[in-house]
């Protein structure tokens, strides 16, 4: 049997609560132990002195781009970005070709992820048919077949009727609609976000309130079926104020963010360059401070990357006419640390919860946690090893990222799953 030992870092453990320094024995793709000065005969053994050891992390939001889209990504590819950039679990987003609106795409992706993966792969299925928003998806179907929840990603859920449909049969089966909040009259022909920076460079715009009008008609749904809610990517100051209200009245309504919604605002846009471009757009200052707060007070409880590969034959276009997303997967955690851990808004441990706890509690997956018995998969990462993020290097086969070039302080350094170590720095 395969058997790992990980010495000398500092384990934390959001889901036990704990945080020390310790060893992490590992057999047969299982955890064995989590203690100071184990012993394990036979073992192969990795010195985490001075580094953070923490359950494998969890992306719930990206897309792969197989089957249909292999040009841009696939299954293996985006799997070893995955796992470069210290995830060893990812959520598929469904907007593939054809759609994973039912149960023969989705064990098409599971079965394609077991045989070329390196990491853990959890389908996420669609709301409606063909992602069209008028008839529901075969949910139940897919749900059996292996998805963890619902979204129409990309294309938002217009009807509210239908919505309100989705969210009543996701929650007899006890899954989370995610929804990609925007009202797509409002944003109809923006670029970009809608401020003085758009009318700058003359770009149309995206109002912040297009977020925020569909965040709201959905917190009303979710009162009204008892649905569990997710916000994907928020990056608006009234949706993160109107989550942070609909915790508070005791509604299953959860939020993610990602990095860059964390790092950019529209003022840092390199003018019309279009690896700045991607849905939500980067935001105003206020916004991006806002997202950072709820955060910190725990109105986001997630953090995803929202890794949307494009090649350069398609991104590399005027900005209005060049598709919206970029990579995120290999500088997650060197963002995160950047904004939120090194200028003392969260500490450490908070960090790991945003991206292993956190998602495993919205998704309902055995994942998150070194509890003994449990999958042995781990993140190894530093808050101090200085690195630049070179994006011809990346595992992913598009390039699409405004961090290249950027050096960071802090990042992963190895990612376990199921035992192995499928990447080290």
């Amino acid at each position: 049997m395969a058997r790992l030992l990980i010495k000398n870092g500092r384990v934390i453990d959001p889901a036990s609560r704990h945080d020390s320094v310790a060893d992490v024995w590992i057999e047969d793709g299982v955890i064995k132990g989590v203690g100071a000065g184990l012993q394990a005969a036979g073992s192969d053994v990795f010195d985490a002195t001075g580094l953070i050891v923490a359950p494998g992390f969890i992306d719930m939001h990206v897309h792969l781009r197989e089957p249909g889209f292999e040009h841009a990504e696939t299954i293996e590819t985006g799997s070893r970005a995955a796992a470069a950039g210290g995830f060893t679990s990812v959520c598929p987003m469904p907007n593939t070709k054809p759609v994973n609106d039912n149960a023969t795409v989705t064990s098409y992706m599971i079965e394609k992820a077991r045989r070329h993966a390196v990491v853990n792969v959890f389908p996420i299925g669609a709301i409606t048919k063909g992602s069209a928003g008028e008839e529901l998806a075969a949910i139940g179907s897919m749900k059996q077949a292996g998805a963890v929840a619902i979204s129409d990603d990309g294309r938002p859920v217009m009807n509210a009727r239908v919505m309100r449909r989705a969210m009543e049969f996701a929650c007899s089966l006890g899954i989370p609609v995610i929804n990609h909040c925007e009202d797509l009259h409002l944003s109809a022909g923006g670029d970009m976000h809608e401020g003085a920076e758009s009318v700058r460079l003359g770009l149309r715009g995206i109002p912040g309130c297009s977020e925020d009008v569909m965040v709201a008609r959905d917190i009303l749904l979710t009162e009204v079926t008892g649905a569990r809610y997710h916000v994907a990517h928020i990056s608006s100051r009234h949706s993160v104020e109107m989550v942070q209200f609909a915790k508070s009245k005791g509604l299953a309504v959860t939020a993610e963010a990602t990095p860059h919604h964390l790092a950019l605002a529209d003022r840092d846009m390199k003018p019309y360059d279009s690896n700045y471009k991607m849905k939500p757009p980067l935001r105003g200052s206020c916004d991006v401070t806002a997202v950072l707060e709820g955060i910190v007070n725990g109105a986001i409880d997630a953090i995803a990357t929202d890794h949307a590969p494009h090649p350069g034959s398609e991104k590399m276009q005027e900005f209005e006419s060049c598709p919206f997303g970029i990579l995120g997967l290999e500088t997650a955690i060197g963002v995160s640390l950047e904004q939120l851990v090194h200028p003392g808004k969260i500490g450490i441990g908070r960090l790991v919860e945003l991206f292993t706890t956190g998602p495993a509690r919205i998704l309902g997956i055995d994942r998150g946690t070194l509890a003994a018995g449990g999958p042995a998969d781990v993140t190894v990462f530093s808050t101090d090893r200085e690195w630049t993020y070179d994006v011809n290097k990346s595992f992913s086969k598009s390039r699409n990222s405004p961090f290249d070039g950027k050096k960071f302080k802090g990042g992963p350094v190895a990612t376990v799953v199921a035992g192995e170590v499928v990447w080290r720095a």
